[in-house]
């Protein structure tokens, strides 16, 4: 079951480092307030996986802690991973693609509605903004099939 590291590996890769993030607060989507700012420390487990935690002051929740993990299995030629917070209870896996001309990578997710009627489609898409920034891009599929932007989180590398 060894697995040599594809490009698909190398690409994930990027996410190393230790990065400053900015987030919307729920008021500052509302009233283009201040963001919460925070985080994020991402290290490679072997060279097939990376593990990326962040952590975040949120006036509700206090210290938010979340770590995402991901990586790539060549048998199904998807990405593949997790996310989990320590402000909810569920856990995303995610399963998704990479699409190296657009810099990103699409990661698809099933999960709580947020009105409470069910369970949703979701998607993260993380974009590369040259080897320095990144943004990690939230949405829910709405009841017509398109896709509704919930909140856009924003990353600087610092090492």
């Amino acid at each position: 079951m060894h697995g040599e590291p594809q490009a698909e590996h190398r690409w994930l890769r990027r996410l190393m480092g230790e990065w400053v993030v900015e987030a919307p607060s729920t008021e500052a989507r509302a009233t283009r307030e201040p963001l919460y700012t925070g985080t994020e420390t991402a290290r490679c487990v072997g060279d097939v996986w990376v593990v990326c935690e962040g952590r975040m002051e949120l006036l509700e929740h206090g210290t938010a802690i979340n770590i995402m993990t991901l990586g790539y299995d060549p048998a199904r030629q998807k990405v593949v991973g997790s996310w989990i917070g320590s402000m909810m209870t569920h856990m995303w896996t995610y399963e998704g693609t990479i699409d190296t001309a657009a810099d990103t990578v699409t990661l698809d997710t099933r999960g709580p509605a947020l009105d409470g009627t069910g369970i949703t489609d979701y998607q993260d898409v993380i974009a590369f903004e040259g080897g320095d920034a990144r943004t990690l891009t939230s949405r829910s599929r709405q009841p017509d099939g398109s896709w509704k932007e919930l909140f856009v989180v924003r990353y600087r590398r610092v090492a």
